[in-house]
């Protein structure tokens, strides 16, 4: 039965969790606009983009440590905070600004991002798994709403620089909320287990396997989402469409990333479910950028349900290949730091190939050999594992379904 506590915490989530994606999609429908004003030359502009994924997976192996420090509750609070300071940063007229106030709002992003699976664990563990769904819905969401208001919010704001600053008051109406709402823990709240080390988290395969799976499958999400318009405008769509085809798949991401958990726990382990839904993200592509254009809708919409969900589940298995929450917040860290640090390499790749001389068709089959690989990760992430180390070792263990 929902408690009161339980209904506050999933209420936080969903406000924290429109946060951690505006700062970043608010940027792109911007960009073209910030070249002709401020100056940014290509790869300045190309850098801006990049700055707040890099740093984001720079600070997510901080957040535990900052966890064990000041707790789990201030630590977020202290994100939000930063959060809040560097989206106002970017549109102050100051000499650099807009780099360190993106680089700001990543590593706020990283460390929010990282504990937030860590307190779904503590919180309601039986249903961390459906709950991470959710929290990954509000996500996409937020990232919607950046990229949709952007331009609108420029033309009533009269600037961009209004525009960027103004989803500062998103965080701190989170920040507020947080601080009066948040649960608070007493000592029985927390683990006493063993503390298992980073270390010992790096020399087990299964830290790897999920870490390079989270990696593989954002760093398709990055390059969709920074390049996707600009190769389907070099296949003949006009901009208009290319937008409308974008906003379509990034609305199915929505459905997707709730429904997948759901999905993934009619089996008995999540292989089947990852592996429908990176399939998903495969044909989708191949439908945008190399089949007919005819296929265009299709092919956005099961591209945002694979992308969707390939996201949901990837959080996901941060709770669910652990047995506490210590352990859910370590490999949160470590995952989604090596996890997001190797998702900025895509979007950069992708521009150099371009520069390169290489066409869409050729991109778009890389691509997709990209996601079979990254179904390779899948097999080996989505076995029935957990990480313990009750015993005072870490071990792996497999877990009987319940359901």
């Amino acid at each position: 039965m929902a408690t009161r506590r339980s209904i506050t915490f999933i209420l936080l989530m969903v406000v924290v969790g429109l946060n951690l994606r505006p700062a970043m999609s608010s940027v792109a429908p911007l960009l073209t606009r910030l070249q002709e004003s401020a100056g940014l030359s290509a790869t300045a502009a190309g850098l801006l983009t990049t700055l707040p994924v890099l740093f984001l997976g720079l600070s997510a192996p901080l957040a535990p440590a900052l966890a064990k420090r000041i707790g789990s509750e201030r630590a977020l609070s202290a994100a939000l905070t930063l959060l809040a300071v560097g989206l106002i940063l970017r549109g102050l007229p100051l000499s650099g600004g807009l780099f360190i106030g993106s680089a700001m709002a990543g590593c706020a992003i990283g460390i929010g991002g990282t504990l937030l699976p860590a307190l779904v664990k503590r919180e309601l563990p039986d249903s961390a798994d459906l709950l991470t769904g959710l929290y990954t819905m509000a996500l996409c969401l937020g990232g919607a709403l950046g990229a949709g208001f952007s331009v609108p919010l420029t033309q009533l704001l009269g600037s961009w620089q209004a525009s960027l600053m103004s989803w500062s008051l998103l965080a701190l109406f989170a920040l507020v909320l947080w601080h009066f709402q948040m649960p608070r823990t007493t000592m029985t709240n927390t683990p006493t287990a063993p503390k298992s080390g980073i270390l010992r988290l790096l020399k087990q395969p299964l830290t790897w396997h999920v870490m390079l799976f989270m990696g593989i499958q954002s760093s398709m999400a990055y390059i969709v989402f920074g390049w996707l318009p600009t190769l389907l405008v070099d296949r003949g769509y006009n901009e208009a469409d290319a937008g409308w085809t974008m906003a379509v798949s990034i609305m199915c991401q929505l459905a997707s990333a709730l429904g997948a958990p759901w999905l993934a726990r009619l089996g008995r382990d999540q292989r089947p479910a990852l592996l429908l839904v990176l399939f998903s993200t495969a044909i989708g592509l191949w439908m945008l950028l190399i089949a007919p254009l005819v296929w265009k809708w299709p092919g956005a919409a099961l591209l945002g349900i694979g992308q969707g969900g390939s996201f949901s589940l990837a959080l996901s298995l941060l709770v669910l290949r652990t047995a506490n929450s210590r352990l859910a917040g370590q490999l949160s860290g470590l995952v989604q730091g090596g996890g997001y640090t190797l998702a900025a390499l895509g979007p950069f790749g992708v521009g150099v190939m371009l520069q390169s001389g290489a066409n869409t068709p050729h991109i778009a089959w890389l691509l997709i050999a990209l996601i079979m690989v990254c179904c390779g990760f899948a097999l080996l992430a989505g076995r029935n594992h957990r990480l313990d180390d009750h015993s005072g070792e870490l071990l792996v263990q497999r877990v009987t379904p319940t359901f």
